[in-house]
């Protein structure tokens, strides 16, 4: 069965959506590649999110922190304003979009 684009997976089912890998919701039409490690602190890896928690993301980390959690999401989100913001935008729409905070750092 065709999915909204009209293609199918192998099993003629429709392939599942893309999730955020800070967030998990479902990727809306503005999305971006972000590396987990930064490119600076030799990281290749790109990972898709919203733009709206890669810049919550980045306002919370410096380089050599996210370099130091690497891919494992688990890490970021024991950082109580990490958590909060994920659990707050949970309920959003996947194209939400808000100013973020001001760097912590």
């Amino acid at each position: 069965m065709p999915n909204q684009d009209g293609d199918e997976d192998s099993d003629g089912e429709a392939a599942a959506p893309v999730e955020c890998w800070l967030c998990s919701r479902p990727l809306g039409e503005t999305t971006v590649l972000h590396h987990p490690v930064p490119k600076s602190r030799g990281g290749r890896e790109v990972v898709p999110m919203h733009p709206i928690c890669q810049q919550t993301l980045i306002a919370n980390f410096s380089n050599s922190e996210l370099q130091r959690h690497g891919l494992d999401v688990e890490a970021i989100l024991m950082n109580p304003d990490m958590r909060k913001f994920v659990d707050w935008v949970a309920k959003k729409e996947p194209d939400f979009h808000a100013a973020p905070a001001k760097k912590k750092r």
